[in-house]
């Protein structure tokens, strides 16, 4: 049920089974296969769980970085709408084809794609001011982390074959991807202020986000984005584990990149205790006007 103003959101389970299929699994005939090319797609299983537990059917979702569309696609497949807005035109196309494609399948909600700066979402859909049930969105994270490899292509000087690593191949100030951590963490607190104008008395913001590593060197970036939203007005109300790995007989079967794994043996290699990544964090916020009791009425 959607969270009204003054009344305690819906409990989730503080882990998120998200990870039983694999992403490709999950996305298979429900999206184009030309979506592969993102370098950071959100797993439609978290997206699900998410619009499922914050909204009802004909409520209104956002993602104010959309990407390839999985928040929109996830959102009318459920009877949602949704509306978006991405940064890169060749992922603008990808969204509009996966909306089109989830229609053809009989997804009832509707769903509106618009190229441009996240920033000036409310610019971008000045009539859908204070409706939005729920904001959900992921911050990008650098070509550091992302990216395909074929296992049967030659090495080249020792190296692998990467692709599908780049949000763009243009250096622009406007992509969050190519911006130093400062830069990005504030361009990403003007976008979460922005889409909290769209929320309706008691919306929320939900924010999936993982630890990187950075030449080696952890970067608690859950916790970045928890600071930058805090300035931005929204309280935290809720910090849940979505799994990327799954579930089997008691046991976690890892799900991590081949990126993610090479780092995890870099590190240790230099005597660091690093694990492969397997959950993202599920950040929950909400402005702090709509919780009972002032900012911090609502945190649990």
């Amino acid at each position: 049920m959607s969270p009204q103003p003054g009344r305690q959101l819906p409990v989730l389970p503080s882990v998120l089974a998200t990870g039983q299929q694999m992403s490709r699994d999950q996305r298979r005939d429900r999206y184009t296969q030309a979506s592969i090319r993102h370098p950071a797609k959100m797993l439609p299983s978290i997206a699900q769980h998410v619009i499922t537990t914050f909204t009802r059917p004909g409520d209104l979702v956002v993602d104010p970085m959309c990407g390839i569309g999985t928040t929109l696609v996830e959102a009318i497949h459920l009877g949602r709408d949704a509306i978006g807005v991405e940064y890169e035109s060749d992922f603008v196309d990808f969204a509009v084809a996966n909306l089109m494609l989830a229609h053809s399948q009989g997804a009832p909600g509707n769903a509106k794609v618009m190229c441009g700066d996240g920033r000036a979402i409310t610019a971008l859909f000045p009539d859908r001011r204070g409706e939005a049930a729920l904001v959900l969105t992921s911050p990008p994270y650098g070509n550091h982390t992302h990216g395909h490899v074929r296992p049967d292509s030659p090495l080249a000087d020792g190296k692998v074959e990467k692709s599908n690593f780049r949000y763009t191949h243009e250096r622009r100030s406007g992509n969050l991807a190519h911006q130093p951590l400062d830069g990005l963490l504030g361009s990403f607190g003007h976008i979460l202020a922005a889409s909290a104008e769209l929320l309706r008395p008691g919306g929320v913001v939900a924010i999936t986000v993982r630890p990187i590593r950075v030449k080696g060197r952890l970067v608690d970036l859950p916790g970045l984005v928890i600071e930058t939203a805090q300035q931005h007005g929204l309280i935290l109300t809720d910090r849940l584990a979505a799994l990327l790995a799954a579930v089997r007989d008691g046991r976690l079967v890892t799900r991590a990149s081949f990126f993610q794994i090479l780092e995890t043996r870099r590190a240790r290699a230099r005597g660091l205790p690093a694990c492969a990544t397997a959950h993202e964090d599920l950040l929950i916020f909400q402005r702090a006007a709509d919780l009972p009791g002032g900012p911090d009425g609502g945190r649990r």
